[in-house]
């Protein structure tokens, strides 16, 4: 029997939403085996002088619980 497990992270990035989800990928990488996908939840930014200075993607990812 299988069993997806499930995580949620918020990526930070200056360049991107796609990178900011792209970071928190990698950052779970290093630690979760079989990840399998991601849905991406929300994105937010924060504006410091009229402008962009960070780009926030909350993410969900999925990864196959093994023995």
């Amino acid at each position: 029997m299988a069993v997806i497990k499930t995580i949620d992270l918020v990526g930070v990035s200056t360049e991107s939403w796609r990178d900011a989800a792209h970071k928190a990928l990698q950052e779970a990488a290093k630690t979760l085996r079989g990840v399998e996908g991601f849905d991406v939840l929300d994105t937010s930014a924060v504006v410091a002088d009229g402008e962009i200075s960070e780009y926030h993607t909350h993410i969900r990812i999925k990864f196959r619980i093994t023995r």
